[in-house]
Order: C-alpha cells, then sequence, then structure tokens
C-alpha cells in the first residue's frame, strides 16, 4: 500500500513535469519556426487525470493539517497542485470536495484513505511537506 501512495505520488509529479513540458514546447518549437511558409499552429492538449490521482490529492487536504502546519504557504501549495490537475475548473478545491461526494468516487477515495493510513505519519508528512512547497 505504500509504495501505491509513492506510484500515485511519483504520478502526479510525473504529469506535472510532463505538463509543464508540454506548455513550454509549443513556444519552444515556435521560436525555430518564425517563417510565414513554415508557420503552423500547434495545439497541445492535456492528459486525462484518473479518479485515483484526484483521490490522492483530496486525501493530502485531509491528512496533512494535522502532519504540517496549515498556513497561507500550505494553502498556496495545495491551490496550485489543485490548478494544476483541475485547470478547467474555476474553483478547483469547491469542484474535487463536490467529487469526493460523489457515490462513482468512493472506491477511489477509499483506496487513497488505505494507502495513506497504511504509509504511515512519517511518509505523509514528507509529501505534505512537498505540497507546503508545491509551484506549479
Amino acid at each position: 500500500m505504500l509504495s501505491k501512495l509513492f506510484n500515485t505520488t511519483s504520478k502526479l509529479c510525473a504529469l506535472g513535469i510532463v505538463a509543464a513540458s508540454f506548455t513550454l514546447l509549443p513556444h519552444a518549437y515556435a521560436a525555430e519556426q518564425k517563417t510565414e511558409e513554415h508557420a503552423e499552429n500547434i495545439e497541445v492538449t492535456q492528459q486525462q487525470v484518473t479518479s485515483e490521482e484526484l483521490a490522492a490529492i483530496f486525501v493530502l487536504s485531509e491528512i496533512c493539517p494535522a502532519l504540517v502546519e496549515k498556513n497561507k504557504a500550505f494553502d498556496q501549495g495545495y491551490a496550485n497542485l489543485l490548478k494544476e490537475y483541475l485547470p478547467q475548473e474555476k474553483n478547483p478545491a469547491t469542484s474535487i470536495t463536490k467529487l469526493s461526494k460523489q457515490a462513482s468516487f468512493q472506491k477511489a477515495l477509499k483506496e487513497a484513505r488505505d494507502d495513506a493510513k497504511n504509509a504511515g505519519d512519517t511518509e505523509n508528512t514528507e509529501v505534505c511537506k512537498d505540497v507546503l512547497n508545491y509551484n506549479a
């Protein structure tokens, strides 16, 4: 279960890196292809975020305030994380809270909570510190 939490966290980090890479890719490519005859539009679409990833993010909002000091830095890091994974949502925090109450989300949420419980406070604290310092 601990490895599953780390896998989920690793996926979250990897997805963030991939998303940032894809965001910067069109700009780098456009700088190289400035001639009018070779002009083209490049549309980059974001990858699909899984229910398991969103559940893991939501569980962080439940466990982290007890493990690290809940302050503006944590709130901002968590908001950045939500914005990155729910960019289409006007208010990602409200959206993920609503999602957490949907029956279709309960299985993923239970798995994420079980993973966090099995990981223990020490490992969860490290993940929460990452959220505290998270910059999108």
